[in-house]
């Protein structure tokens, strides 16, 4: 499906790499974590119990200790811990391990990969949030030309993936890119808004919510005129996101006139 940056010829030093980074999480876990993360999902979801900053430091003593692998290893490294992970840190942690270097390596249809990831092997909401948020983040600012492609992914019939088309564009509305100002047109907000506004799954819509909020910085009268369109039409978490960063009595005037504030 995809072009092979690196042929993973040794399959078993792959396994090896996974087995030592698992032992490593597994050294910095526990059953305290593992309940603790369980309580912001509405889900079940397997956790070692290894919170985000020691993830990243299991990924930054790894990368010291094998710093003869390069970008393409990585990147193989990374696609079979995902393809073998087993609990969320796991999946966490494949992205880790290629986020310094999507920025200046690999080829534009990585992002087609990050697709693949997120239709195959995401599997909640803080996987998509992650892997938008740091990884597909560093890799759009270094190719700014790809960051509205990504709005084929609010067609898609996965809704991680649908979630993925809100979230991966919460840090482009306006951006600093070098010398120059990346805006991302609100025609394209508002689009997607407009189709996964009234989707089944409550996270897609959440993220319109949070798309929404962050637009306002930029767009506030086009997001307030998009809320008093479609308020009836929003679920009150959607709603709730979406006006998180108005004016107070902005926010009480959108709540009172659905009633939402009393559901």
């Amino acid at each position: 499906m995809f072009k092979e940056y690196c042929p993973i010829t040794n399959c078993n030093q792959y396994h090896a790499y996974h087995c030592d980074l698992l032992v490593r999480l597994n050294a910095v876990s526990s059953a305290e974590n593992a309940r603790t993360m369980a309580r912001f999902f509405n889900h079940e979801v397997n956790f070692i119990g290894v919170k985000a900053p020691m993830i990243k430091q299991v990924v930054q003593e790894f990368q010291a200790e094998q710093a003869q692998l390069d970008a393409n290893e990585y990147l193989a490294l990374t696609e079979h811990i995902l393809e073998h992970a087993k609990y969320t840190e796991e999946v966490l942690l494949a992205f880790g391990l290629i986020n310094k270097f999507v920025k200046r390596h690999y080829e534009d249809d990585l992002l087609q990969r990050f697709e693949y990831w997120l239709e195959h092997y995401v599997s909640n909401w803080s996987h998509v949030d992650d892997l938008c948020i740091k990884t597909i983040y560093q890799f759009l600012l270094a190719r700014p030309h790809l960051i509205e492609s990504t709005q084929a992914w609010s067609r898609s019939t996965n809704p991680w993936c649908r979630r993925a088309a809100n979230v991966v564009w919460v840090k482009f509305i306006k951006r600093k890119m070098g010398t120059s100002t990346f805006m991302l047109p609100k025609a394209l907000i508002f689009e997607n808004c407009d189709r996964l506004l009234k989707d089944e799954d409550p996270f897609v819509q959440k993220s319109v919510g949070w798309l929404l909020k962050v637009a306002a910085v930029e767009h506030e009268e086009d997001v307030i005129r998009y809320l008093k369109t479609n308020i009836n039409s929003m679920q009150r978490a959607t709603l709730r996101y979406a006006i998180e960063k108005l004016d107070p009595c902005i926010r009480m005037q959108l709540l009172c006139f659905t009633g939402k504030d009393k559901e």
